[in-house]
């Protein structure tokens, strides 16, 4: 087991294939501790050179609705007032503390998500 940093994308793409080759490795041998380090490895040079950044709050509860087969109809009962949704969708009006903690409960997205400022349009 020679396992060395990944400092580049040609060391990146190696990674990528070894952990390709062990990913059947039996668990606690040789191989399976390999393939836990390489993959450590491989989120680190992700979490560095390819961030995913958060959504804005918007399209966030746009993913979680998809996610959760929830219609603007169903988001409008969730919030209790279905003429905010469209608003709010089309950016005219901001999220209200009510309408985040609510969104947290149900959807579960993180408050941190919900907060976050966006633009609204004029």
């Amino acid at each position: 087991m020679e396992i060395r940093p990944i400092k580049k994308e040609k060391d990146y793409d190696l990674a990528l294939e070894r952990v390709n080759a062990l990913f059947d490795a039996i668990p606690n041998t040789n191989e399976s501790d390999e393939l836990d380090i390489l993959v450590t490895l491989i989120e680190k040079y992700e979490q560095i050179h390819y961030p995913i950044l958060e959504p804005d709050p918007i399209e966030a509860i746009k993913f979680m609705m998809e996610q959760n087969g929830l219609t603007a109809t169903d988001l409008g009962i969730i919030l209790n007032s279905r003429s905010r949704v469209s608003e709010i969708f089309n950016r005219k009006r901001a999220l209200t503390i009510t309408q985040i903690r609510v969104l947290n409960e149900k959807l579960h997205i993180p408050a941190a998500t919900l907060i976050k400022e966006y633009a609204l349009t004029k």
